[in-house]
């Protein structure tokens, strides 16, 4: 074994003759392995987030949205949709037909946004029928009706299989125009656990072109997915540039993509934050080391007198440091990676405790805190801190290296 460890190993282990180096060497342990805890639980909640965005936005909000720019709806969704099958880059087309209607059971009223798909085509560009419970997505296939968001069944305290009706404007030109009232099934409940749940309300694209008086042709829009959706403003549309009509793209960043700026941003910050803390607490090596420096005085001239060079005591110091350091470390990263993998549990248990939902469904995208651990967040922590203990220790093992072994002993 390396003997500067070898002995700054022994010294970790032995009593401190000074308490005071014992206490602070456990509080700068105690900082090093709260902030490394912190930080892995802060990445791990990160990559959570992000993992949802990806699984409950981009697997089902469609990547881009081509409506007409200047009237009510697409003329020919035949014309259209063989020419966004054409570019290379979309994988998926679908035609919708979309208006807002005020969907009453009973006293209970509230208006959405309803949406006609097919879905077939709608399986195409989005996993929205993986989220619908129960076989509520075949029953819509089989017999129509209505899926609605989880949410916006809740407030209007309806099941699947109960009727609603749906209450939609006539645009006819007369403001005098009664709604049309209209009796649909539910079909389904779609559950996404967030913020899209207050959103979404599907019925048959038929159907509701039948409610609008639209032609089998005659469509709101189209919904594409794309093969990379980061990539959306580099795709080629010049197969549009003829289409009869004037034409509006709009994309899922449009939408969403400041969650995704946003969930980066908070990445950054926090690593920075959390990395400053480690660093605070990292310093504190460096009074324990001092300290340590003049308790191990009498030890050092000793080693001297029997032939130890400079760099020998210097590398003593510097395993001293080192050691504490990773004492804190592994003492974080043990609770950081308890944490960070029963984090969801544990937040819905103070949930349930408290009595209240820290993640509105309302607000936010998911209603629960995620948590996927990347075991590379855990070697970068890790490599950060011991980087920080390693500079904290140069002073302290300098200043040992320096001591006077002749003005040591003739204190003794």
């Amino acid at each position: 074994m390396n003997t500067p460890f070898f002995i700054s190993w022994r010294y970790q282990r032995a009593k401190q003759k000074n308490r005071l180096v014992s206490l602070i060497s456990f509080f700068s342990t105690l900082g090093i392995a709260l902030g490394v805890m912190v930080l892995i639980l802060g990445l791990s909640a990160m990559n959570g987030f992000e993992r949802e965005l990806n699984n409950r936005i981009l697997a089902v909000v469609p990547h881009g949205e081509i409506t007409a720019a200047d009237e009510q709806s697409v003329r020919d969704a035949d014309l259209l949709e063989k020419r966004l099958q054409a570019v290379p880059q979309i994988q998926g087309v679908s035609p919708f037909v979309s208006f807002t209607a005020l969907i009453e059971n009973g006293a209970k009223m509230k208006v959405v946004q309803v949406k006609g798909v097919d879905k077939k085509t709608q399986d195409q560009v989005s996993s929205l029928g993986k989220f619908v419970l129960n076989n509520g997505w075949t029953n819509f296939e089989k017999n129509g009706g209505l899926v609605l968001g989880y949410a916006i069944a809740r407030e209007l305290d309806v099941q699947e299989g109960d009727w609603v009706t749906l209450l939609i404007s006539q645009n006819n030109g007369d403001e005098m125009a009664q709604p049309s009232r209209e009796r649909i099934q539910v079909s389904g409940i779609l559950r996404l656990d967030g913020q899209l749940d207050h959103s979404y309300a599907l019925m048959s694209k038929a159907q509701a072109q039948a409610f609008l008086g639209l032609t089998a042709n005659q469509v709101s829009g189209v919904e594409i997915k794309v093969q990379n959706p980061f990539r959306m403003q580099d795709m080629d549309y010049s197969s549009l540039n003829d289409y009869p009509q004037l034409l509006n793209l709009q994309n899922w960043q449009s939408k969403f993509g400041y969650m995704y700026r946003d969930i980066q941003l908070i990445r950054t910050v926090m690593y920075i934050a959390m990395v400053l803390v480690i660093g605070v607490a990292c310093f504190n090596i460096v009074s324990t080391l001092i300290m340590a420096v003049k308790d191990k005085a009498g030890d050092i001239a000793i080693m001297r007198t029997l032939g130890a060079n400079s760099a020998f005591i210097k590398r003593i110091f510097i395993w001293y440091g080192l050691l504490a350091g990773m004492k804190g470390c592994l003492i974080g990263i043990v609770l950081g990676i308890f944490f960070a993998l029963n984090l969801t549990a544990l937040i819905q248990g103070l949930e349930k405790l408290i009595g209240h939902k820290l993640l509105s469904d309302g607000i936010y995208f998911v209603d629960f805190l995620p948590s996927e651990l990347h075991w590379q967040d855990v070697v970068l922590v890790l490599a950060a801190a011991l980087v920080l203990s390693l500079i904290a220790s140069l002073y302290p093992a300098g200043r040992a290296a320096k001591l006077q072994p002749a003005q040591i002993l003739s204190g003794y």
